[in-house]
């Protein structure tokens, strides 16, 4: 977690039932952490210059601009009933979500987000404004569905890569908050053959390359349990893609935390194919982790 000084949790609102069970997650985040709760709403209609007030005739508490601030206070106030100890504001910011949220970003300790809102397909299984968030903020980003469980231990992926590290940090922090374990899954796949009868130009032992990997995923782990002494550790060995171990590994989580992009990621992506794959599919809430501009990555 983030150690940004006064850094509040932002949570974005749309109206949508995903945009309040984000408001109730993010209540309980910014209990947990000891921050202010910050809840914005982003207006869109002023770049489409439409009238933002009430029609001729109509109730002077009519109108765009009255209807997106009492969603917000709407939310201001669901939020209180999570936690009365958390200091909630709320506001509402002229502009498209992404640049809302990305500007939000910069000074938060941690971004909250439903996994779709109002403007999303139906067949959709995340909105497009939750994936470029992720892959952009410069703060972590909860990605949440549903309520979330009480119990279950913090899964981490964990590749490797300076990313994973941070993600890793992260998760510690998250499952030492919690009251939980930390299952830590490091994932590969075996060299095999593109077709029928291709050969793999590698000549490889299986045993060799399982200790390999598994001393990939004890170095990444290596001083985080002296750092977290109270957080008990499971190590997961996986021979199969990445993101479906981290996928299978979150069926049982209360959080599942991903770096944005790892060792296998094309240079110019933003959000690397796991990650992206474990934002679609991870069956709970999911946080995503990129490198920050500055400070302790936990």
């Amino acid at each position: 977690m983030t150690n940004r000084s006064g850094a509040p949790v932002v949570v974005g609102v749309d109206g949508s039932p995903s945009a309040l069970d984000a408001v109730r997650v993010a209540a309980r985040e910014a209990a947990a952490r000891h921050r202010p709760l910050r809840v914005v709403h982003a207006f869109i209609w002023p770049l489409y210059g439409v009238s933002l007030g009430p029609v001729p005739a109509a109730p002077p508490d009519a109108g765009l601009r009255h209807e997106a601030e009492k969603l917000v206070a709407e939310a201001v106030d669901e939020a209180g009933k999570v936690s009365a100890e958390v200091q909630v504001t709320g506001a509402v910011m002229d502009g498209a979500a992404t640049p809302v949220l990305l500007r939000e970003s910069r000074d938060a300790a941690l971004l909250v987000l439903g996994h779709r809102g109002l403007g999303g397909f139906a067949e959709l299984l995340v909105g497009s404004t939750a994936v470029q968030l992720s892959a952009r903020a410069d703060c972590p980003v909860l990605v949440v569905r549903g309520e979330p469980r009480a119990d279950g231990p913090v899964v981490v992926g964990v590749d490797g890569s300076p990313l994973s590290t941070e993600a890793i940090g992260f998760a510690f922090a998250e499952a030492a908050q919690r009251g939980t374990s930390l299952v830590a899954v490091h994932a590969w796949l075996y060299p095999t053959p593109v077709g029928p009868g291709d050969i793999v130009p590698l000549v490889y032992d299986p045993e060799a390359l399982a200790a390999e990997e598994g001393r990939v995923l004890a170095e990444s782990l290596a001083g985080w349990s002296e750092r977290y002494p109270e957080v008990p550790v499971r190590q997961r060995l996986v021979a199969a893609a990445p993101a479906r171990a981290v996928v299978e590994e979150s069926t049982d989580a209360q959080l599942t935390v991903v770096g944005a992009h790892g060792r296998g990621a094309f240079r110019g992506l933003l959000l690397g194919s796991v990650s992206h794959a474990v934002l679609h599919h991870a069956r709970g809430p999911l946080a995503i982790v990129r490198h920050r501009r500055g400070g302790d990555p936990t």
